[in-house]
């Protein structure tokens, strides 16, 4: 990242080397600003693209310069992602929902030291509020193996971070069961001295 000129009442931020704008608020967690583990560049104009678990914008924004309709979905740090997408001006592209992937009840969820209680939604209550799903980017600490199988129906790409205990319980068979079946696939295994409870990166196409 560099910072870029910027006029003296612009608020201090920093640009990617793909011209993604970042505001520069310090925090005690982590800001999540690049994205290289996902693959997207086949996402199409039309797409729909669901992201759930956004942090403070770098999929979401990036997303919006290839799709015009993205739903991010963020239980901890809505406050500063709104802020990053506007500063991006995709503010017409990118609705932000506070929540998280669920069973429908109210959860705590934390990120690094900072927690909140959130309403949850199920993937279909999600698909619902956003008239469809074409793209599913998904990282929600463990909370992808409640995903009901059914609910991929219209969904014609993933990508998902898979996670195993401690972090969360155990993997769904019958979540990968569907993948396998509907979808051709490949997961970019993370090596045991990655992040703790991290299993992989999955990336899945529909069959056709």
């Amino acid at each position: 990242m560099h910072n870029d000129q910027q006029s003296p009442g612009d608020p201090p931020y920093i640009t990617t080397k793909d011209d993604v704008k970042f505001l520069n608020e310090p925090t005690s967690w982590r800001q999540i600003t690049d994205v290289p583990e996902y693959r997207f560049d086949d996402m199409r104009k039309d797409d729909i693209v669901i992201d759930i678990g956004a942090n403070v914008g770098a999929f979401a924004i990036r997303a919006a310069r290839l799709s015009r309709q993205v739903v991010a979905v963020e239980p901890v740090t809505c406050d500063l992602l709104i802020k990053n997408i506007r500063l991006n001006g995709v503010d017409a592209d990118v609705r932000v929902v506070w929540g998280a992937l669920g069973d429908g009840c109210p959860a705590e969820v934390r990120w690094d030291d900072r927690a909140a209680t959130v309403p949850t939604f199920t993937l279909r209550d999600l698909i619902a509020m956003a008239g469809g799903c074409d793209f599913l980017k998904c990282d929600c600490e463990g909370a992808e193996w409640g995903i009901d199988p059914a609910d991929l129906a219209g969904v014609r790409r993933i990508e998902m971070e898979l996670h195993l205990p401690p972090i969360c319980g155990q993997p769904e068979p019958a979540l990968l069961d569907a993948i396998c079946r509907q979808y051709e696939f490949e997961i970019d295994r993370v090596p045991c001295h990655g992040p703790l409870g991290l299993m992989g990166y999955l990336h899945a196409y529909r069959k056709t």
